[in-house]
């Protein structure tokens, strides 16, 4: 297996000419062109801090040491986070500081690092991550993302992410690409859920609960079943395992563009969560948490 600085280099170097996601912009970053993420070399990001809000594993009873990244790979016309991924909200850090920062989370009592929307600064992000531990970070990574993944990064990630927390977002490449600019989004994420399956598997947790290894896979249940709920969970039950770990979401709201989409202008109904969740049930994938609604 590659070493840390090897690892660092060759993340780096999918950065010239950028291919460090299925979007290919091959643009040359390293020179700060921009291509769909909107982000050259620097780094920037909207907040750190100790977030209580996210599934028991990774909240746990101290909080998830979560660094939200600025811009995306995807351009979601509902993000609810619209403001940090769509209109480049947040400040510019240096890798040193970013280092510096996932320490001071584990010293304020975070369970884990959790970095939110980072595949456009993967490399820069192991590069901090590298620094960090080397000083001393103990505590595990959570590489929480879209679910836009290339499996040729996802394998340089391997060894150093614990704990995946990745999107399914839909199964129909026409909503995709209508509503995220990526028609090939099912694809590029049934192959990176794969991916990540195969190096981490099933959640793990300690005697404590919280999770130490494995796969976490979020759903966000979208109004008129955009998000195509039964053919994303038989891939996963089928395709990855009925064991895994799954959070089904009913808290979408419209956000951002949503007011110009009359099909997602309205939250999700109690109906249509409940069919969602009988889904869910129905193909044995009983590991995970839902919501009220």
């Amino acid at each position: 297996m590659l070493d840390n600085i090897e690892r660092v280099k060759q993340l780096y170097s999918l950065l010239n000419p950028c291919r460090l996601c299925p979007r290919k912009c091959m643009v040359d970053r390293t020179a700060g062109k921009t291509g769909r993420c909107r982000t050259g070399l620097d780094v920037y990001i909207s907040s750190y801090n100790i977030h209580n809000g996210e599934e028991p594993p990774i909240s746990g009873f101290s909080g998830s040491g979560t660094i939200f990244f600025t811009n995306c790979a995807l351009s979601c016309v509902f993000c609810q986070n619209y403001p940090i991924s769509q209109l480049g909200h947040g400040n510019k850090v240096s890798v040193e500081r970013l280092s510096q920062i996932m320490l001071e989370l584990e010293e304020r009592g975070a369970h884990n690092i959790n970095l939110v929307t980072p595949t456009h600064v993967a490399a820069q992000a192991v590069e901090a991550l590298a620094l960090a531990r080397q000083a001393g970070l103990k505590i595990p990574l959570v590489y929480n993302s879209s679910g836009y993944e290339s499996v040729e990064t996802l394998k340089l990630l391997e060894g150093i992410v614990d704990i995946y927390m990745p999107d399914a977002k839909y199964s129909d490449p026409a909503k995709s690409l209508e509503y995220s600019g990526a028609g090939d989004y099912w694809e590029a994420n049934k192959a990176a859920l794969k991916e990540m399956y195969r190096q981490v598997g099933n959640l793990v947790m300690d005697k404590n609960g919280l999770a130490t290894k494995g796969l976490i896979i979020r759903h966000l249940v979208l109004p008129n079943d955009i998000s195509g709920v039964r053919e994303v969970l038989k891939f996963i039950a089928e395709g990855i395992s009925k064991d895994v770990y799954i959070s089904l979401m009913s808290q979408y709201h419209p956000a951002h563009m949503s007011h110009k989409y009359p099909e997602l202008s309205k939250k999700i109904s109690k109906k249509e969560y409940d069919k969602a969740l009988n889904i869910l049930n129905n193909l044995g994938l009983a590991n995970g948490w839902v919501q009220e609604l």
